[in-house]
């Protein structure tokens, strides 16, 4: 299994639409690539908003299918 992190960052006023955004649209269109096992989504309030992707493949081909 290989987990890929990727950290994003955005201001407090457009953090909830960030979230948002990557709930509704970013994390299940991921759903649809083959070798996908799931992720988890961090959010680290501070000046400014820290979001942290960790997203689960069965393997290197899997990644690069993404």
């Amino acid at each position: 299994m290989i987990s890929r992190i990727w950290h994003g960052w955005t201001t407090p006023q457009d953090a909830d639409t960030y979230e948002a955004m990557l709930r509704a649209e970013i994390l299940p269109g991921i759903q649809r690539v083959s070798g996908y096992r799931g992720a988890y989504l961090l959010r680290r309030d501070a000046r400014e908003v820290e979001f942290v992707t960790i997203t689960l493949f069965d393997d290197l081909e899997a990644v690069r299918r993404f």
